[in-house]
């Protein structure tokens, strides 16, 4: 996977858990999670805006793309 979604870094850096992060954006945790485990294929925009809001970060942090032909 080129994208990797640091999201649990950055819940751990602020101390917020899942529920707590789900419930302040709006989403179930079921898709947070998905997000959180990089298992997700795609983010809406508006999420990554609530998400960023809510850990006061920018979607930077939360993202990072990794060349998997450079491994």
């Amino acid at each position: 996977m080129g994208i990797i979604v640091n999201l649990d870094v950055m819940m751990a850096k602020r101390k917020i858990g899942l529920s707590e992060l789900a419930a302040k954006v709006g989403i179930t945790n079921a898709n947070l999670s998905i997000l959180k485990n990089n298992k997700a294929k795609a983010i809406r925009f508006s999420t990554l805006e609530a998400i960023c809001r809510e850990l006061d970060c920018q979607p930077g942090d939360l993202l990072e793309y990794i060349d998997e032909g450079k491994k």
